[in-house]
């Protein structure tokens, strides 16, 4: 069956069982795009929709898309000079829309039958899971992509992500991480606070990490440029 044929929904079923690669994603169509970007919608309003402290774009669902096509476009970006021309910014995108489903699990208002408590700690159980999950994808994709490979998979997938992480954090975030540490009102205490913590350990991790990941990219960027090189010369 070509990736063509397949339905919206077997397109999100493999791409979510690890039995999409980069080959079958560049062959998926329009109706596959629009079926990522309605899971991608929906997604983001479920994900919101019971946070009080969320904007109007995050409760209209609009944020999530919009952050579909900055980290499609930052994978693209990153993965062309590893391998100029074999992966389309669409074909990223596609990916990354069909690998959203899973975070329907933040639509799930826990806090409405536990306590603030246990409502953090299953919130950041529900993260845990999403995001292994998804970098686990991105892993799977980035390192089924002709010329990239494993080792430069996992440093094209980890590059884009710490450093989102860490321009929010110089933009705007650096506020959220203030106030966690200063602590937080009871009043003003909501059961997503758990994941904000997390969101602390992330981001100091992601700024520890990026220059290391930096350094690494350049040598993969060299080591394919030379690879390429010795194979024209070769032919």
């Amino acid at each position: 069956m070509s990736a063509e044929a397949i339905s919206p929904w077997g397109a999100i079923g493999r791409a979510l069982s690890f039995r999409l690669g980069a080959e079958g994603v560049g062959r998926l169509g329009t109706k596959h795009l629009v079926a990522g970007f309605a899971c991608t919608w929906l997604v983001g309003i479920g994900r919101w929709w019971d946070d009080p402290r969320a904007g109007l774009l995050q409760h209209l669902g609009l944020g999530s898309v919009i952050y579909v096509f900055v980290l499609a476009a930052l994978l693209w970006l990153v993965i062309w000079p590893l391998a100029p021309g074999v992966v389309s910014y669409r074909a990223v995108l596609t990916f990354v829309s069909l690998t959203s489903p899973p975070a329907i699990l933040y639509a799930i208002p826990v806090e409405r039958f536990f306590s603030l408590a246990t409502a953090g700690r299953i919130n950041l159980w529900f993260l845990a899971v999403v995001a292994t999950w998804r970098v686990a994808l991105l892993l799977r994709f980035l390192a089924s992509v002709p010329g990239v490979g494993i080792v430069k998979g996992v440093i094209a997938a980890l590059l884009p992500l710490t450093a989102i992480v860490t321009a929010l954090t110089v933009l705007n975030l650096h506020r959220v991480v203030f106030s966690i540490m200063g602590g937080i009102a009871d009043a003003d205490r909501t059961a997503h606070d758990a994941a904000y913590g997390v969101l602390v350990m992330l981001t100091l991790l992601s700024t520890t990490l990026l220059p290391v990941l930096l350094v690494g990219y350049v040598a993969g960027v060299v080591h394919s440029w030379l690879r390429r090189k010795a194979a024209r010369h070769g032919q």
